[in-house]
């Protein structure tokens, strides 16, 4: 092997000394509550901050799209393009004191890579993931596998102690022990309640200025408290108090009225936006048909949907939206038409119709704690009505629909039919990190459709050798997605964050990243 390829942020040195932590505490308000700690196992957004906040990446992607070395110093890659081999850099610890090594990457590796559907394909394409001593790995491949440092660099590939990521990644984790910035403090977790985080002060970051998942990472609070608070008016006055220092999600409803409020900022900090959508359960009645997933095509608003979260804040939405984000590279609107030409009601009825559909139950989840889902739910439940369909319309909180929506059984034992979510800008960003487009049947996201050829597509799209090829696959992958539809697309949206003013330095992000973050 011959050096081809080492990656360097910058010397890797020992950083600087960081400031005295902040003795008050960082109080937060988070999307959701957190039932999993367990980011490999669960797609959960709540359970994803969670993890950075807990565990680190060998790689992070920074707000440009570069990649760039976080636990690694960098690697090499061989001359045919088969081999890498990564170097871990010098003062990783985990939580509990022990080093960081390479035999923990392996595992860790590997249980991401049986988990995450990017990973998958990594892991089709190696022939073997060693440790070679203490601080190096290596992967040995089959063929060519250019998206490498993608998937260590943003798709949730977090590293834990090889004992932990030995466990089966079709079962979660019973601890959270990471080398990240902050440690999870088991004791004060209340499943549904709260959670709370120390900085580690062993921690070692990084010299660069951190940008998205890349840079130096410095926790600047000692503590970091979250505090769960389904009821959006009452998390709104607690930051208008000052009870509270940072409301993830405010109602966007409110966000009007939380700009007035002196000493609180409401702002947009995710360049990304999410893609909001229609998941449907493809393996039994009725979404099983497609001819009757084509029929909504003909009746989705998008607009309509959107609106119903945003209202007139025409700022905090991009329209249309096909499968992937707007804006970046791989977007596209191919086939598009099918949600932009003029709705026809009519037409949409009379395919219903035509697809056989004999009025079997649509069992539609709807998260009360939720309010942008909740109100996209509505506006599904409204349509499928006026379409003729039998909607049992279940109202449950977030944390139940996750734990249901996993469930593969038919709607006569507790299964599902249909529920609204979003998927973030960075995961819809191509073909190989929508991992809700998988076309893998009972391994695919909940939905579980089984597209061989969208599949087929997907694996072409990794071995495209540059990005003007990777376009065209997107292209062919959208146009396959709109003729069996895995999922609708609804419209892309960016959701505000509300915090107090003399909170500073939140990096711009999908979602919060509580490393850099300071008080003022």
């Amino acid at each position: 092997m011959r050096r081809r390829d080492l990656l360097k942020a910058a010397p890797v040195l020992m950083a600087p000394a960081v400031a005295r932590a902040d003795t008050r505490p960082l109080r937060y308000i988070p999307n959701a509550a957190l039932s999993a700690i367990d980011p490999i196992w669960t797609t959960a957004l709540v359970a994803a901050i969670h993890g950075y906040l807990v565990f680190d990446t060998l790689y992070g992607i920074d707000a440009a799209g570069q990649l760039h070395p976080q636990m690694c110093s960098g690697h090499e890659l061989s001359a045919d393009k088969l081999t890498w081999t990564f170097t871990l850099r010098d003062g990783l610890l985990f939580h509990d004191g022990e080093k960081v090594l390479a035999k923990d990457c392996v595992q860790s590796l590997r249980r991401w890579g049986s988990r995450d559907s990017f990973g998958q394909v990594l892991m089709a394409a190696t022939n073997e993931l060693t440790a070679l001593d203490d601080r190096r790995f290596q992967f040995r491949l089959k063929k060519p596998f250019s998206q490498m440092l993608y998937g260590l660099g943003v798709r949730s590939c977090f590293i834990m102690p090889e004992r932990m990521a030995k466990t089966p990644s079709s079962e979660q984790v019973k601890e959270a022990i990471g080398s990240g910035p902050f440690k999870f403090l088991p004791n004060e977790w209340v499943s549904g309640a709260s959670a709370a985080y120390a900085r580690f002060d062993r921690y070692v970051p990084r010299q660069e200025k951190p940008s998205l998942y890349a840079g130096g990472k410095v926790a600047h609070f000692g503590r970091i408290e979250w505090t769960v608070q389904p009821d959006s008016a009452t998390a709104a006055a607690a930051l208008q108090k000052g009870e509270v220092d940072w409301v993830e999600q405010p109602l966007i409803d409110l966000c009007p009225m939380l700009r007035r409020s002196p000493g609180v900022v409401v702002a947009v900090h995710d360049p990304f936006g999410w893609g909001t959508i229609l998941a449907l359960n493809h393996l039994h009645p009725p979404f099983n048909n497609p001819k009757l997933r084509q029929a909504l095509l003909h009746a989705i608003d998008q607009k309509q949907f959107v609106q119903s979260v945003i209202g007139d804040q025409s700022d905090l939405a991009r329209l249309p939206s096909g499968y992937f984000c707007e804006g970046q590279p791989m977007s596209s609107h191919a086939g598009l038409e099918v949600l932009t030409r003029p709705r026809d009601l009519a037409l949409a009825k009379k395919l219903v119709k035509e697809s056989g559909y004999a009025g079997e139950k649509v069992v539609m989840l709807s998260p009360s704690d939720r309010p942008v889902y909740s109100q996209m739910s509505q506006v599904a439940r409204a349509l499928f009505v006026q379409l003729g369909l039998n909607v049992d319309f279940q109202q449950i909180d977030w944390g139940s629909l996750v734990s249901r929506r996993a469930s593969q059984n038919p709607v006569e034992q507790g299964g599902w039919s249909t529920f609204n979510s979003a998927l973030d800008g960075v995961t819809i960003n191509n073909p190989g990190s929508n991992f809700a487009l998988r076309g893998n049947g009972p391994k695919a996201w909940f939905g579980w459709p089984n597209d061989d050829k969208l599949e087929a597509l997907r694996e072409s799209w990794f071995d495209a050798p540059d990005v003007k090829s990777q376009k065209a696959i997107a292209e062919q992958v959208q146009l396959r997605a709109f003729e069996t539809v895995p999922y609708i697309p609804l419209g892309q949206i960016f959701q505000p964050t509300a915090f107090r003013s003399n909170i500073q330095d939140i990096v711009k992000a999908a979602f919060p990243l509580f490393w850099g973050v300071r008080r003022g």
